[in-house]
């Protein structure tokens, strides 16, 4: 902090403002300065000494919050010499501020437990704590918070304690288990009816079983079991109790998930668990959701426990098929939401039951998946009041589209077939109300694509009943079969002779507002599935996409049935593509025209992006076949479009996503063409670099990319593309190198390395024997550290890539150059590539980034083995061996016996698990 450190009554005035300033300026001010205090030095002495003076609630909880903070993040700061002294008055805090608010008291527990499990010279730390307050029945909450928060904040991600100190501290606290939970026992004893307690001691023990350190045999025999399922068959038993007594037995049935090695807990949890249907019914007949809740997610965490079990053996023991039973008697529950929380557990069961492929299995199981379709189906039914069309993106809508996924999962269980002509016979042969006819409809869609569409009467009769259903039918009806008619296009494309009834059906759809969406996606579908059928109604879709604003569509489904008409547009005859792709473009370029002409005579601007979207979705699936040798078909049309894009850019230049939708649709315009846009490279080139330099949108860089894929083996081309590249770095590198900026533009990072990447794969002498690819590499080496999935990924590709073309020897005449010009590169950055990927591995990137790194260390080591093995020698030797909390992170021993298993590995993937098992050392 500038000025050095701020006196207290500074710091209470900042805080005050914090919490109870009513201008929002100054609270935002007073947020800031403080958060700048918590980062200084000074935040150490202030916040102890706030804590002691105790004023207020507010300044303790900023001062507890802010102890939790350093330890977590700037535990470093502080000497070894303080650590004891600092444990010490962090107790006497926690006890003397226990009742003034227990967010303070979780706050100060969180900064204990996070100190513990830092500071390798507080030994056994739960028994010191046990020891110390077990006999003070007022310390007993704080106590209980502390042992709570301690297993939780093991696997924080805010704490780098490194698998050596991890492991230390689960045997540290599964040799301590037994006292935890003699402690909580005789808690109970004491306190007997105190809610609170309970539910502190419940939570304390979920804890404790989350992290796996339970004696499994131990808590087999242990009253707390009992006491758990005692409080959860009592009716009376209140919400709080009730959710924290649920969470326990789910934490209990996750941690026993391997069933064979822990037998007595597991039949103890089992038989629990199965007393529990007495209180279910007592809680739906009480109309109390909360509870029955609590109840379907241990019956679900039950099944999910003895999934295998069941599997293996059902109906015997263990695999009692009761569980099941419990189950879909929540599924009965006539809340949706009951039924939603076993739908993890239905997946898994499906999936399970298809990897093993036994008919009598299948068979088993299926009487149980039958039942579960026939809830479902009813759980869809819309209100019988609804009016309109099913809302698809509220809770219940969501919900049923949850359904719908669930189902296609299962459905093979029963059989597509068989389930969709029992659903159509109950619409048949019985009259139901409409409500019920939609949600049939509903499932019907939901399994209509895996419904085998050869030589089948029934899927023809649907189909042919459906395109007949009458206008006065419940609007949600006619949605939902319009929907069911879209997943029905294979049917179609079988029997073309139901091509002219629906469509005629859905351009009826298509005409009314509330359904136009849903037919244009239906319309899509068939496009897509029936491209050949569709050819003679090209005219038809042409109308319609001249005429696309007069119906009432979504952005999407608009989007949609241009990309439909553009599918079966590939398919005419190729003399008659040019001028019918004109005509299919040419409503969106007049628009395009009309904004720009506005826009110079007014000065507004329009936004252009729904015609350029469209514009784009049109080039990116007219996708004739074409020829050597003959000219692209679409080459005319996208010359003739040029102008207005580049206009279309100019004039948006400094709006970013703008000029990315511009970017977007001339990426599908090149790709539609090809090597056709060939006139186009020398103008697009040259606005692209001009705009770039004053407004540097990353999506020139993408485009730039596209280029190179398709021009970068033209030799004529190749000096443009590299003075392209040269131009786009510079402005590039001018804004990579401010500070923090490879965090602030991953985009940038991203596109970048595509571009790189693609020199690299198109034209690598090119590039290698360039002046700017030195700056590249330099780039490339800082940004191995950038924790963003997709600009770490481009990074990793170009480094890879950019490697192997030295190693790759695919006959061709330069391979000798590439080699030697790689091996140029090596010499000058190969010890500083590896040291920081060793470093990013360690520190800063997320483990799904780490199959990348192994990629590049394994190229960089085919190319050098020996040098490489210098390499990481001397990367290693630049580690720190301990934390700042005194604690091993890594021996000698593993520094060595990584080396060798990187360094001997006969293939990537086993670089890959040695660096995975490696950085756990430090995370």
């Amino acid at each position: 902090m500038e000025g050095g450190k701020p006196s207290l009554p500074l710091v209470y005035q900042a805080v005050q403002a914090l919490y109870h300033d009513p201008d929002p300026a100054g609270k935002e001010r007073a947020s800031l300065w403080l958060g700048e205090l918590q980062r200084s030095m000074f935040a150490w002495e202030i916040s102890d000494q706030l804590l002691q003076l105790k004023q207020d609630v507010e300044s303790c909880y900023f001062a507890a919050q802010t102890m939790k903070m350093k330890i977590q993040t700037s535990f470093y700061e502080l000497p070894p010499e303080t650590h004891n002294a600092l444990r010490d008055s962090l107790l006497t805090h926690i006890q003397n501020l226990k009742d003034l608010s227990p967010i303070i008291v979780t706050q100060l527990a969180l900064a204990i437990a996070d100190l513990a499990l830092q500071m390798a010279s507080w030994k056994g730390c739960v028994h010191t704590l046990i020891e110390k307050y077990n006999n003070d029945i007022s310390s007993m909450p704080f106590l209980i918070e502390i042992l709570t928060v301690l297993p939780e904040e093991v696997h924080s991600r805010s704490l780098r304690i490194g698998a050596n100190r991890r492991t230390e501290i689960i045997e540290d606290l599964a040799f301590y288990s037994t006292t935890l939970v003699t402690l909580l026992t005789s808690c109970v004893e004491k306190t007997g009816t105190d809610e609170k307690m309970l539910i502190k001691v419940f939570r304390c023990l979920g804890s404790w079983f989350n992290l796996g350190v339970l004696d499994s045999n131990f808590m087999a025999s242990n009253q707390l079991l009992m006491v758990l399922f005692q409080i959860l068959q009592r009716d009376e038993t209140s919400t709080n109790l009730h959710e924290a007594a649920s969470d326990c037995v789910c934490s209990a049935l996750y941690a026993i998930e391997n069933v064979d090695t822990n037998i007595p807990l597991a039949l103890q949890l089992f038989q629990g668990v199965l007393t529990l249907e007495t209180a279910y019914h007592m809680a739906v007949a009480r109309e109390d959701l909360d509870k029955v809740l609590n109840y379907c997610r241990i019956f679900t965490e039950l099944c999910e426990t003895f999934l295998e079990t069941t599997v293996r053996s059902p109906g015997q023991g263990m695999g009692d098929l009761r569980t099941l039973e419990l189950l879909l008697i929540c599924a009965g529950h006539p809340q949706y939401e009951v039924v939603e929380i076993s739908f993890n557990f239905w997946y898994r069961l499906g999936e399970h039951l298809y990897k093993i492929n036994d008919a009598n299995l299948h068979s088993i199981f299926r009487p149980y998946i039958q039942r579960l379709l026939h809830c479902l189906a009813r759980h869809c039914q819309l209100d019988t009041d609804h009016e309109g069309i099913p809302e698809e993106t509220d809770d219940f809508g969501e919900f049923r589209m949850r359904v719908s996924d669930l189902v296609k999962d299962v459905i093979f269980l029963v059989g597509s077939m068989e389930c969709f002509s029992q659903l159509y016979s109950t619409l048949k042969d019985g009259n139901p109300p409409w409500e019920v006819t939609e949600a049939v409809l509903f499932i019907m869609a939901a399994i209509a694509k895996s419904v085998d569409p050869e030589n089948n009467p029934t899927v023809a009769e649907v189909l042919q009943q459906v395109v007949l259903l009458p206008e006065s039918v419940h609007m949600a009806v006619r949605y939902t079969s319009i929907e069911l008619v879209g997943e029905m296009s294979d049917v179609v494309d079988r029997n073309p002779r139901f091509l002219d009834p629906v469509l005629n059906y859905l351009m009826k759809g298509l005409r009314e507002k509330p359904l136009a969406s849903a037919a244009a996606k239906a319309i899509h579908n068939i496009c897509s599935v029936c491209r050949d059928h569709m050819a003679q109604h090209f005219q038809g879709l042409l109308d319609i996409a001249r005429s696309l604003d007069s119906f009432a569509l979504s952005t999407e489904a608009a989007v949609g049935l241009l990309k439909g008409t553009a599918l079966v547009l590939a398919r005419l005859p190729l003399e008659k593509i040019a001028e019918c792709l004109s005509d299919l473009c040419a409503v969106q370029v007049m628009a395009l025209k009309k904004l720009l002409t506005e826009q110079s005579a007014n000065g507004k601007s329009a936004d252009p992006t729904v015609w350029l979207d469209r514009l784009a979705v049109i080039f990116r699936h007219t996708n004739p076949i074409v020829e050597n040798g003959q000219t692209h078909p679409c080459q005319k049309v996208i010359q003739e479009i040029w102008p207005v894009l580049s206009e279309t850019l100019n004039a948006h230049q400094a709006d970013n996503r703008i000029v990315e939708r511009c970017c977007r649709c001339l990426r599908f315009a090149v790709r539609c063409v090809g090597k056709g846009s060939a006139s186009l490279l020398q103008p697009l080139v040259t606005q692209m670099v001009n705009v770039y330099q004053v407004y540097p949108h990353s999506c020139f860089l993408y485009l730039g990319s596209i280029l190179v894929d398709e021009y970068g083996m033209e030799e004529g081309c190749r000096q443009g593309l590299l003075d392209m590249l040269q131009a786009l770095c510079m402005p590039t590198f001018q804004l990579l190198e401010q500070p923090n900026s490879l965090r602030n533009h991953p985009d940038t990072v991203d596109d970048l390395f595509r571009l790189a990447t693609r020199f690299v794969q198109r034209s690598p002498v090119t590039l290698l024997s360039s002046s700017i690819i030195v700056h590249i590499i330099q780039c490339a080496i800082a940004a191995t550290s950038l924790d963003h999935r997709d600009a770490n990924c481009s990074v990793m590709k170009f480094i890879r890539d950019l490697i192997h073309t030295g190693l790759s020897n695919d006959h061709e005449e330069d391979f000798e150059v590439r080699k030697r010009l790689i091996g140029q590169a090596m010499e000058q950055h190969g010890q500083q590539l590896v040291s920081q990927l060793v470093h990013s591995c360690c520190f800063c990137l997320p483990p799904y980034t780490l199959p990348d790194v192994a990629e590049v260390l394994w190229e960089v080591m085919l190319f050098d083995r020996p040098i490489f093995c210098r390499w990481l020698e001397n990367a290693l030797k630049g580690l720190p061996k301990e934390t700042s909390g005194g604690a091993v992170t890594v021996t000698h021993r593993q520094l060595t016996d990584f080396h060798k298993q990187v360094t001997s590995a006969e293939e990537c993937k086993q670089v890959c698990w040695a660096i995975r098992e490696f950085t756990r050392l430090f995370r």
